[in-house]
């Protein structure tokens, strides 16, 4: 095993020197911790790569593989370019700006971790499914905290989960125990590489100081009132596990706005989508219509009234994100056009006066 191989590299990318390439463990703000198998380096991005930028999707992301020029005396680097992603977990950043944000890249699991208590949101969850497949890697739930709570709370916690998350892997588990970590790691074998997400406070970073054998995160407590932790994680980093897999830990996001996932809402809400296969009608609404088999799915119990209020809503919200995205790109290939008129406009006054 080569030292690219001990941090993930499953691929091979013809005409690129192997000595050039390093992977991306740490982001904080414009600066880039890198590993190429041996050594880290601190890195910025070259003045070329910031000039071919066009959206935030191209900025590195921690998982993400570089090109790079190392400084090995000095342990730093430049980033030349990005290698072709494999997956990206992509959401609406933070506020009201339409803007993308990669929270990790080239994962090939999502662990979404919640916990059994107040924090559990069957609502949420869904949409963290729905961005996990869209992303192009595998979802597992992780349900944390199995030592507070009493064997029969937990088989009904996973029954409600299991109606939400159809075919995704649900593991219980608990940091103090230690129940349910062997599990956890047959989803994240030597090579592999794995995202934690989900909320502040379900102990995402006390899942990796136990994973690691050793406090490498710092962790607070969360408040008993309404089981909500504050965040301690203020920055995406990647760890090597002790199993040789690799594990990327993130701040804890209270909400998640969708970017993108019209592709994968079909996997998400799959029992959704086959009632309304079954309607009598291809183009039923699924309100008054006779032979409405959603509709009859709901009023016998098969299909819960939140579970299929929660799919329209998701599709009306990813057809909104769709608009205004579109709008963005037509008012940045305005702007883009106006600069390159300007700019030929004024080589073209420098010319004549030549």
């Amino acid at each position: 095993m080569n030292k690219l191989e001990t941090i993930g590299w499953d691929q091979s990318v013809q005409d690129i020197d192997e000595d050039k390439i390093a992977r991306v463990i740490a982001v904080q703000k414009n600066s880039y911790r890198i590993l190429d198998g041996e050594m880290e380096y601190f890195s910025h991005l070259s003045g070329k790569f910031l000039n071919q930028v066009v959206s935030s999707l191209d900025y590195p992301a921690v998982g993400d593989w570089v090109e790079v020029q190392k400084l090995v005396d000095e342990q730093k680097a430049v980033v030349n370019r990005i290698l072709p992603r494999k997956s990206q977990f992509v959401r609406q950043a933070a506020g009201t700006r339409t803007e993308a944000q990669i929270v990790a890249a080239n994962m090939d699991t999502v662990f979404i971790v919640n916990s059994l208590n107040h924090d559990l949101n069957l609502r949420r969850m869904e949409r963290y499914i729905l961005s996990t497949y869209e992303s192009g890697a595998t979802p597992v739930i992780i349900l944390t905290k199995r030592d507070e709570c009493a064997q029969d709370e937990i088989d009904t916690i996973i029954a409600q989960v299991e109606e939400v998350a159809i075919g995704v892997p649900i593991i219980p588990l608990s940091n103090i125990t230690k129940e349910g970590i062997e599990e956890l790691l047959t989803y994240l074998p030597a090579g592999k590489t794995g995202a934690l997400l989900g909320s502040s406070g379900v102990g995402k970073s006390t899942l990796v100081n136990t994973l690691i054998g050793d406090k490498v995160q710092e962790t607070k407590d969360v408040r008993t009132v309404d089981s909500r932790g504050r965040h301690t994680t203020t920055h995406r980093e990647m760890f090597r596990l002790p199993n040789g897999s690799l594990l990327i830990d993130t701040p804890g996001m209270r909400e998640l706005q969708l970017w993108e996932g019209e592709t994968a809402i079909d996997a998400t809400f799959q029992d959704v989508e086959v009632l309304e296969n079954e309607c009598k009608f291809t183009d039923c609404q699924h309100d008054t219509e006779p032979g409405c088999r959603v509709q009859e799915a709901i009023a016998n119990g098969e299909l819960s009234d939140e579970r299929f209020k929660s799919y329209l809503k998701l599709q009306r919200e990813l057809a909104y994100e769709r608009r205004k995205q579109d709008q963005k790109a037509q008012l940045e290939e305005k702007n883009r056009w106006k600069k390159i008129s300007k700019m030929q406009h004024t080589q073209s006054k420098f010319r004549k006066k030549r």
